[in-house]
This record gives C-alpha cells, structure tokens and sequence, in this order.
C-alpha cells in the first residue's frame, strides 16, 4: 500500500493533483481543503500522505484503484474516521471536506447538524450519524494540536487533549476550553503531567 507520495506538484485542480516522480505522472485525489493548501505548491516537491482505494462496481468487474492525499497525518486519519459512516465512504467525504478538519471536528463535538449539513452531499440525516458515531472522537482534531508541535513532541499533543476532557469534565465548554488549552499551547512550555497543564490554566485565570 501507498502511504506517502513524494515529488513535484506539477498540475492542479479542483478533484485531483498530479505528482511527478522521475519518469512517472500520478493522479493523487484530494478533497477541497488539501488544494486550497497546495495552490500555492505548483511546480515545487510536496509530499503527501495517502490512502488507497478501488473505486467503481466490483459486480462488473470494473474496479480502479485511486489514491487520495492529504498534508498531514491528522488530516487523513479524520477522512479515513469520518469514510466510516454509514452513508458517507471515499467519494462523499471527498467532496465534503471543502473546510479545515479543526472546524468540521468542532461541529461535530458540538453536535452541531446545522453547520454540518452544509457540507456537500451531507444533509441533516447523514450529520446526525456523523455525530452520533465520531462525536466523542474528536478532541485532537478540534484542537488540532499535533500539527502544530514539533516532531518528536507527540506525547504533549496527548497530555494537551486528556487535559481538554478534564476542563470538559468539570463544567467547561468545548470551546472555553479550547480556548484555555491553546492559551497554554501559545507558552510552548514542556508539562509533565495533565495536572501541570491545569495548573498553568488556572494561574493564569487569577493573573
């Protein structure tokens, strides 16, 4: 399986991108929020990573495998999350993700079907099965912490999310809490510990 394709970005459009490597061309698809992020890319190397998938009717014998790409880790395990619903698969969720992950997964943490039924091909009945199955799944990519931390510094992203729920637990909402934990993130201390992290919230709750 393909899970990363490395080289020039040489043509682009709405569906799809074309990387070329040495003597070859490849036809990557991509949903509307991973092009917005590559039109400035054209002629240069990028680097994707992928999955795959055949695409057409297996009872005719007519079955094309694809890849689809995305800039980061985090942005292909939501597509790959949110493919998993019934009622939404590959080609749906390609044509969905027209917003960044940050805001589609804090729709759906907030149970909010109005926001996500304008996404393409998703109306009310489709956000309610998003929500009912990814709602509590979505901490990381609502703070989306892990794009925005050096390599290497995964466990932070994770302390960062345990102390999201904890501000959760006692009473906060998403996004007052939000709000608190990217204040933290901003101080781009080390915590060692959720208690640290909550600590550092609320003295500076006081100041």
């Amino acid at each position: 399986m393909i899970t990363r394709i490395t080289g020039s970005l040489v043509a682009l459009n709405d569906v799809s991108a074309t990387v070329r490597i040495g003597g070859f061309e490849y036809e990557v698809l991509i949903p509307d929020m991973v092009r917005r992020q590559l039109q400035s890319k054209l002629n240069t190397e990028i680097s994707l990573r992928t999955i795959e998938y055949l695409d057409g009717n297996p009872q005719q014998g007519r079955l094309v495998p694809r890849i689809v790409g995305f800039t980061s880790d985090a942005e292909k395990e939501f597509f790959e999350l949110f493919c998993s619903v019934d009622g939404v698969g590959v080609k749906k969720a390609l044509r969905a993700m027209v917003r960044p992950v940050r805001e589609v997964a804090e729709a759906i943490e907030e149970q909010d079907v109005k926001t996500l039924s304008t996404l393409p091909g998703v109306g009310p009945a489709v956000a309610e099965r998003i929500i009912a199955k990814l709602r509590r799944k979505m901490t990381k990519f609502a703070l989306m912490i892990a794009a925005s931390l050096p390599a290497g510094e995964e466990s932070s992203s994770d302390l960062m999310s345990e102390a999201y729920e904890a501000l959760l637990s006692v009473g906060h909402s998403p996004p007052d809490a939000r709000a608190r934990i990217e204040t933290v993130m901003e101080t781009r201390k080390k915590f060692k510990s959720v208690e640290d992290i909550l600590a550092e919230i609320y003295q500076k709750q006081r100041g």
